[in-house]
């Protein structure tokens, strides 16, 4: 947390773009955030909400290090901000922050991966077609 600095953003403040550069991350201390996909010929679509307590960004840690979703307040929202370089950096030096930190990331971007599905099906399959025989 010694790395860490309180940031806010108002409601609707855009966070982030898809395809932007990410090269920071958050942890939501109040407020919610709606995280979005662009979808060709229509309107973004909203994948998640995201609130109290829950990382904002993980694209920084993988390369080329481009936001693979957006990111909106729906609220007003404090969070901690961190600069990915030097979280990188330290993990650099930390094996077992590094091996936790992955973890812990790799779990996000799963239960992302997840919640992006079930949304795009939602909104865009025909009735049934994301059920499991």
């Amino acid at each position: 947390m010694s790395l860490a600095r309180e940031v806010s953003f108002a409601t609707d403040e855009r966070i982030f773009n898809e395809g932007g550069k990410a090269d920071r991350f958050w942890i939501i201390h109040t407020g919610t955030v709606t995280l979005d996909v662009r979808v060709p010929g229509r309107r973004a679509a909203v994948i998640e909400s995201l609130g109290a307590g829950d990382l904002l960004g993980w694209s920084w840690l993988v390369p080329p290090r481009h936001w693979h979703m957006g990111a909106q307040a729906a609220s007003p929202v404090r969070a901690y901000e961190f600069e990915a370089a030097a979280i990188r950096e330290l993990c650099g030096k930390d094996p077992e922050l590094d091996h936790a930190l992955l973890t812990y990331v790799v779990g996000v971007i799963a239960d992302r991966l997840r919640s992006a599905r079930v949304r795009l099906l939602d909104l865009y399959a025909p009735h049934g077609a994301g059920e499991v025989p």
